[in-house]
C-alpha cells in the first residue's frame, strides 16, 4: 500500500486533481519492460484509466508497433508497387486462409525481391519485437484471467506465425512455391493505340519478367531501340522459361515421404496435377508475346519498309523485263526489217537481171533471125554446101558479139563472099559448141545423120490395162523409193521408158472420162451376182418368192403371145428382170435420176416399163406374202 501511495504522490498532481489540462513529457523510449509493473508511457495510461479523468480510445499496441516498425522499413529497398497491382488476383484453393509471410516479416514492400541478408535480419528484429516473453507487460491490461490466456495465445501464434514465415522463406524450394501463390496480376494487354503501346505492354512484360528463369530480362525499349536489340527481346519471350509452380489441393507431401522411390513417386503425381496449369500458364506468355509484336510500331515500321522495298524490287524487275522485252521487239522489228529490205533488193536485183537477161535475149533472137535472113540466098543457092542446119549451128553456137559481127560483115559482101565467110565460122567452132548444138537437136527431136535429118518416132498410145497398172505402180512405189521411176517401168511390164512414164503422169493419169461413157465404165466394171437377193427384203424366202413370180410373169406373157396377142412392150424376159431387180438394187431412192439409170441399165425398156414391171413385182409380192 505504500508503493500505492508513493505512486499517487507521483501521479496525482492540482492540476489533474482540479481536471486542468497537462502536459506529459517523458525521456523514456517505446520499448518493452522487463517486468511485469507498467512505466513510462504505460504508467501514465494506466495512471489515467484508474482514475477515470480521461477515456482514452482502446488503442492495439500492435498496430502502434506496426506503425512504427513501417517507418522503420523505409530505409530498405523502392517499393515495388510497380511490380504488382491490385487487378486480377489468382489464388490457390487455401490461400484466403494462408498467412501472408513477408507482411510477417516486415517485407511487404519489397516480397520476392528481398535477400536472404534481408530476410534473416528483419526476422531477428521481429523475432525480438515479437518475443513472448517481451508482450508480457500486455497481459496486465486485460482484467480477467480468460482474457489474459487468450492474449497470451494470440503473442504465442503469432511468434509461431513468424518463425514458420522464417522457414518457409529461407528455404528455396518452399520460398518459391509460396512466391507461386503470392499476389500477381495475370492480366493480358489486347488491345492498345500504338502511341500507347510502349505504356501498355512495358509494364505487362515487366510483371511477368519476375517468373523467368534467366534473369534479368530484356526491357521492352522505347521508338528509338535498334531493331536488332527489339528482336532479341521477341526472340528472348518466344523462348521464355518459368520457374513459377502450380501447387494444387490433392498434392503430396513430400516431407511425409518414408523413402526415395516413394519421393520420386510423390514428384511425378504432383508434376502431372501442375501440368495442366503450366501449360495454361505458357499460353498466357505467349499470347502477351503475340499481341504486343503484332502491335510494336517498330515492328510494323519495319514490315511497312520491307514491304515497299519488295514492291519497289517487284516493279523494278517489271520494268527490267518490260524495257527487255521492248529491246528484244525492237531487234526483231529491225531484224525484219533489214530482212524484208535485204529480200527487196534481191528481188530487185533478180528483176534487173531477168530485165538485162530478157533484152539479151531478145536481141540474140534479133541477131540469129538477121543472120538467117542474110544467109537465106546462100543457102538456097546450096554454095560451098551450106544448108539450114550449118546456118543453126551457127546462130546456137556464137554469142550476140560474134553473131553481130558475122551479120555486120555479111550485110555488104556478095554472096560467095557471105558463104566464104559462114564456111569459115563453122570451121572455127569449138568441138564442145559443136556437142551442144547436136544435144539441143536431139531435145528438139531431130538428128542429123549423114546429112539427113531423122523426124521423131510416134509414141505408143497408153492402153486401160498399162494406165491401171501405172496408176496402180504409183500409189505401191511411192516419193523416195530408189529409183522410182524404173521400177514402176518394171512393174509395167511392157517396155516403156521412163521419159513415156513421166509424160503419161502428166497426161494419161490427169484426164478425166467422158460423162457419156461413164455409165458404160461402169457397167463393164460391175460384178454379176451369183443369186439376185430382192429389193424389199433380204429373207432368203423372200429371194425364192421374187424368182418364182418372174418366172411367172414370163410364162404369162408367154401365153399371151400363143393367144395370138401382141406384147412385144410388155414382155419381160429372165434376163432383163434380172437386170431391172440388180438395178435397183445399185441404185437407191436417194440417188439423182434414179430411173433414168435403171431404164439405161435393163436392156430394150424405157422409163415406164421399168416403173410399171416394178410395181407388179412389188404386188404380186405383197399378195404371196398374205
Amino acid at each position: 500500500m505504500a508503493a500505492q501511495t508513493s505512486i499517487l504522490q507521483i501521479t496525482y498532481s492540482d492540476e489533474l486533481l482540479n481536471g486542468e489540462e497537462i502536459h506529459v513529457s517523458s525521456n523514456c523510449l517505446p520499448v518493452k519492460a522487463s517486468c511485469f509493473e507498467p512505466a513510462g508511457h504505460s504508467f501514465h495510461e494506466m495512471a489515467l484509466k484508474l482514475c477515470g479523468c480521461f477515456m482514452y480510445e482502446k488503442k492495439n499496441v500492435e498496430d502502434n508497433d506496426e506503425s512504427f516498425q513501417k517507418d522503420k522499413e523505409q530505409e530498405f529497398m523502392q517499393s515495388s508497387d510497380s511490380y504488382s497491382s491490385s487487378k486480377g488476383k489468382k489464388k490457390s484453393g487455401d490461400e484466403a486462409n494462408q498467412q501472408d509471410h513477408y507482411a510477417l516479416l516486415g517485407l511487404g514492400n519489397l516480397r520476392y525481391l528481398a535477400t536472404d541478408d534481408q530476410i534473416r535480419k528483419s526476422y531477428r528484429e521481429t523475432a525480438l519485437k515479437h518475443h513472448p516473453d517481451k508482450q508480457a507487460a500486455l497481459l496486465l491490461l486485460e482484467d480477467s484471467e480468460a482474457a489474459k490466456q487468450s492474449k497470451k495465445d494470440e503473442i504465442e501464434n503469432r511468434f509461431k506465425s513468424i518463425q514458420e514465415a522464417y522457414e518457409v522463406l529461407i528455404d528455396p524450394v518452399k520460398r518459391r512455391i509460396f512466391d507461386s501463390t503470392d499476389e500477381f496480376d495475370d492480366e493480358i494487354p489486347t488491345d492498345c493505340g500504338p502511341q500507347d503501346f510502349f505504356k501498355v505492354f512495358g509494364p505487362a512484360f515487366l510483371r511477368n519478367g519476375r517468373w523467368s528463369i534467366t534473369q534479368p530480362t530484356p526491357l521492352l525499349g522505347d521508338e528509338n531501340t535498334p531493331l536488332n536489340n527489339v528482336d532479341l527481346f521477341y526472340d528472348f519471350w518466344y523462348g521464355f522459361k518459368s520457374w513459377r509452380e502450380f501447387p494444387h489441393a490433392d498434392e503430396y507431401d513430400l516431407e511425409e515421404a518414408e523413402s526415395r522411390d516413394e519421393k520420386r513417386w510423390m514428384e511425378r503425381q504432383n508434376a502431372k496435377l501442375s501440368e495442366k496449369a503450366r501449360k495454361e500458364e505458357y499460353a498466357r506468355i505467349r499470347s502477351l508475346v503475340d499481341n504486343a509484336y503484332k502491335r510494336d510500331p517498330r515492328l510494323l515500321k519495319r514490315k511497312e519498309m520491307l514491304k515497299a522495298e519488295k514492291q519497289k524490287k517487284k516493279e523494278a524487275k517489271f520494268m527490267a523485263k518490260k524495257l527487255q522485252e521492248e529491246e528484244a521487239a525492237r531487234v526483231a522489228e529491225e531484224e525484219r526489217l533489214k530482212k524484208e529490205e535485204a529480200e527487196k533488193q534481191a528481188a530487185e536485183t533478180a528483176a534487173h537481171q531477168k530485165k538485162i537477161k530478157e533484152k539479151e535475149k531478145k536481141l540474140l533472137r534479133k541477131e540469129r533471125t538477121r543472120l538467117r535472113t542474110i544467109s537465106t540466098n546462100v543457102v538456097t543457092q546450096h554454095l560451098l554446101n551450106l544448108n539450114y542446119d550449118d546456118v543453126e549451128n551457127l546462130c546456137m553456137s556464137l554469142d550476140i558479139l560474134k553473131l553481130k559481127n558475122l551479120c555486120d560483115d555479111l550485110e555488104t559482101q556478095e554472096e560467095c563472099v557471105q558463104a566464104e565467110l559462114l564456111k569459115k565460122a563453122l570451121n572455127n567452132l569449138d568441138p564442145s559448141e559443136k556437142d551442144y548444138v547436136l544435144n539441143y537437136s536431139q531435145q528438139n527431136g531431130t538428128v542429123k545423120v549423114n546429112g539427113n535429118v531423122n523426124k521423131p518416132k510416134k509414141e505408143k498410145p497408153w492402153g486401160k490395162e498399162e494406165s491401171e497398172l501405172l496408176r496402180k505402180g504409183i500409189l505401191k512405189y511411192p516419193k523416195g523409193t530408189a529409183r522410182r521411176w524404173e521400177v514402176i517401168s518394171e512393174y509395167i511390164g511392157t517396155h516403156r521408158q521412163v521419159d513415156e512414164i513421166l509424160k503419161a503422169t502428166k497426161t494419161v493419169l490427169l484426164q478425166k472420162p467422158e460423162p457419156t461413157k461413164a455409165f458404160d465404165s461402169f457397167l463393164e466394171k460391175r460384178k454379176h451376182p451369183q443369186s439376185i437377193p430382192s429389193p424389199l427384203t433380204t429373207q432368203e424366202e423372200n429371194k425364192i418368192e421374187m424368182v418364182k413370180i418372174s418366172a411367172n410373169c414370163i410364162q404369162k406373157t408367154d401365153e399371151v403371145v400363143d393367144n395370138g396377142v401382141n406384147l412385144d412392150q410388155d414382155e419381160w424376159s429372165v434376163v432383163q428382170v434380172t437386170a431391172l431387180i440388180q438395178a435397183l438394187k445399185t441404185f437407191p431412192k436417194e440417188a439423182n435420176q434414179r430411173w433414168d439409170r435403171v431404164a439405161a441399165a435393163v436392156p430394150g425398156k424405157t422409163v415406164n416399163q421399168c416403173k410399171k414391171q416394178f410395181s407388179l413385182l412389188k404386188d404380186k409380192f405383197r399378195t404371196k406374202k398374205k
